[in-house]
């Protein structure tokens, strides 16, 4: 059997965090009953006027410069032609030869850039549901703004796919221009994928996989997607260009439609819409508003010294880095408090949605004056890690959990003198580490932690007394 390669490409449609849609007043508030957030607009009700949202144009600015891509100065909306239940008025206002955004990239961790080929606006479609063999339409998604991040089939692996949607998704949410739920369809891609002999130029028949909105169901899709369709080459069979959907109760693809190619949908320039003109100032202004962006904070951790998983972790959500940025200001070891947010914070803001919106109690300045105690050797890691819990209960500063004996330290003088005294009321351990059993330092640490309530530095301690046991 010959070794086949994947091929793909993705089409990621954000939804925008605009509160009306983008071309009418209505909310875009997620939920509320069946058809309650519409109007003549969303459900293209003969002689309506649609307005475009300014924000949206803004938002999708941000998104294009935020990929490194060129900003159309002139751009137009479209009418798109298909027949389908979600569209009541059997076109989609969207964006063809002229898009809002061009010839962007975003570079996965491997240095390996995805050429995006376009950024463009549109709006969503209305929403099927289907039950007990009936088939029903919500209205409340149509008219809600998108944007459609278009790559170049850069694609060859399933890993790579996973990678670029999660560093789309990252990036879009930390320029504020969508919140990115994968489960309320905020951000869904259609997947175009083929397959291809190793070592061959040319791109197979490709299919489309519409709607993934969950990793493992992207995953699990593309996995018997190209497993499909080597089955099909291998045994002298074509490959059909077609639409397909996958099935996560049987875990395969199955065909929804042909696909369709650009000249099917007839497109034309939106009559009711005027042409969008952005201004160099305009675009250079919105550029000022973008913020450090992960890959560019990442770098920055890297070199202070953070280590590649706290690193990760952090600039994982973009209100956690902000607060660990602001609480890192002038500390020796910024590690400590990444440290301290990584290590205790997030085992209390565990979800995504919980990071994202970092309600804690306590300010960074709190967390740096405790990150200071710890440097300047007045208070050791252990008691640090237990104010910490307590500052984060009550939204106390460190200080209101830290006595005068906790903050005195212990000298090396008294140090060596209570590890001695550890020593001496543990002569059977002592013994068994002098005979090869060095298990029991632990132990030994312990003890003397024990004694010092937990104001001796650990390390120090294992130090000392391994000096002092190797001494008959």
């Amino acid at each position: 059997m010959r070794e086949y390669e994947l091929v793909a490409g993705l089409e990621t449609h954000v939804e925008l965090s605009t509160k009306t849609k983008i071309f009418c007043g209505c909310t875009t508030e997620f939920g509320g009953a069946p058809n309650t957030h519409c109007c003549p607009i969303c459900i293209g009700l003969p002689g309506v006027l649609p307005k475009l949202n300014r924000q949206v144009v803004r938002y999708g600015i941000l998104a294009g410069l935020a990929t490194n891509c060129k900003i159309n100065p002139v751009s137009k909306m479209d009418r798109k032609n298909y027949v389908y239940p979600d569209l009541p008025k059997a076109y989609q206002v969207s964006q063809y030869d002229k898009p809002l955004c061009l010839d962007g990239a975003i570079e996965l961790d491997s240095g390996k850039k995805i050429r995006l080929t376009r950024i463009h606006i549109e709006e969503d479609a209305g929403k099927l549901v289907h039950e007990r063999g009936d088939t029903f339409v919500d209205y409340n998604r149509g008219g809600v703004p998108l944007i459609e991040v278009v790559t170049e089939p850069d694609f060859r692996s399933i890993e790579e796919v996973k990678e670029y949607v999660e560093k789309l998704q990252l990036l879009m949410k930390y320029i504020g221009v969508s919140d990115c739920k994968m489960q309320e369809g905020s951000l869904r891609c259609d997947v175009n994928i083929s397959v291809r002999p190793k070592g061959s130029d040319t791109f197979g028949t490709r299919t489309e996989i519409k709607n993934m909105n969950s990793f493992t169901f992207m995953t699990k899709a593309l996995e018997y997607e190209f497993e499909r369709q080597v089955d099909l080459l291998e045994n002298g069979e074509q490959v059909i260009q077609e639409t397909r959907r996958y099935n996560d109760a049987t875990g395969e693809t199955e065909s929804m439609r042909s696909k369709e190619d650009a000249h099917d949908y007839r497109y034309f320039k939106e009559p009711d819409l005027v042409t969008i003109r952005t201004s160099e100032e305009e675009i250079e202004e919105l550029r000022a508003m973008l913020p450090e962006l992960p890959d560019q904070k990442r770098a920055r951790y890297l070199e202070m010294g953070i280590n590649e998983g706290d690193t990760a972790a952090l600039i994982r959500s973009r209100r956690a880095a902000e607060f660990f940025d602001e609480a890192a200001k002038g500390l020796k070891m910024p590690k400590t408090a990444a440290a301290f947010i990584v290590g205790q914070m997030f085992s209390r803001y565990s979800t995504e949605e919980q990071r994202d919106a970092w309600e804690v109690s306590i300010t960074p300045t709190q967390l740096h004056e405790l990150c200071e105690l710890v440097e300047s050797g007045k208070c050791n890691r252990n008691l640090a890690k237990t104010a910490f819990d307590k500052m984060l209960d009550t939204g106390k500063s460190a200080t209101e959990f830290l006595s005068a004996s906790d903050l005195a330290g212990i000298s090396d003088e008294q140090l060596c003198e209570i590890c001695q005294k550890v020593m001496n009321q543990n002569s059977d351990a002592v013994q068994s580490y002098r005979n090869g059993k060095e298990s029991v330092l632990k132990a030994l640490v312990g003890a003397v932690m024990r004694e010092t309530r937990g104001r001796a530095d650990a390390s120090k301690a294992t130090g000392l007394l391994i000096d002092m046991l190797k001494k008959e």
